[in-house]
């Protein structure tokens, strides 16, 4: 009997080589967002050194040139944190103001300006990082027209407590003897601001929440 000749054997789905899963790109609004969560994310590191963007561009696996297809330069990078920044806390105020309009009564003022001061406290907690940002500590050696955005940003919310304390303060809403309205913004301010600085210092371990109440007590009433 002569030998049958043999048929080559097909390769089973089990033993076929399996392609690596094609590695989905983002697109460039998404590339810039991963850069900016994972600044954020450097920045979360209680006393951690100077961000560059050599050390921006290795956590995130890319060269530097990639980077700055994105963004001309890192001041560029921090002004997008302070955009976020901004525009969440003033919109956020704008929330506060209106909701707490809706309910008048003699303590309207105080209710503003502890919901605000509140909130400020809160979103320091959540966002650590921002939380640098905020006081100047991760902007030190950057371009000084960032710190001034900041300043910026706080003189726009003195403002608001400002307005808040003096529309009472007209209305005749406020009880007893109270400062100034321009005075109790600017205690009231200065005393978050404190906070914020206390977090960041402490490694934030000191949170800018601790004792809130009682201390806006003292000089809110």
């Amino acid at each position: 009997m002569s030998e049958s000749r043999g048929v080559p054997p097909t390769q089973s789905p089990a033993s076929a080589p399996i392609a690596p899963p094609e590695r989905k790109r983002a697109r460039p609004g998404e590339r810039r967002v991963l850069i900016l969560q994972m600044l954020a994310t450097m920045l979360e590191q209680p006393g951690g050194e100077r961000i560059t963007t050599a050390g921006l561009a290795a956590r995130l696996g890319v060269s530097e040139a990639a980077l700055y297809r994105h963004f001309a330069s890192k001041a560029q990078m921090f002004e997008a944190l302070i955009d976020f920044i901004e525009h969440t806390v003033l919109s956020l105020i704008n929330q506060i103001v209106e909701r707490e309009a809706a309910t008048p009564g003699p303590d309207i003022a105080v209710r503003q300006t502890q919901q605000i001061l509140r909130m400020l406290a809160q979103f320091a907690e959540k966002n650590p990082g921002m939380a640098r940002v905020m006081v100047g500590d991760a902007l030190v050696f950057e371009h000084e027209r960032l710190q001034q955005r900041m300043n910026a940003l706080f003189d726009k919310i003195e403002a608001t407590l400002k307005q808040c304390l003096r529309e009472a303060h007209h209305d005749g809403t406020t009880q007893g003897a109270v400062p100034e309205p321009q005075v109790q913004a600017a205690v009231a301010l200065s005393f978050m601001v404190g906070r914020l600085q206390r977090y960041v210092r402490s490694g934030f371990r000191r949170l800018p929440s601790e004792h809130l109440d009682q201390c806006l007590g003292v000089f809110l009433g």
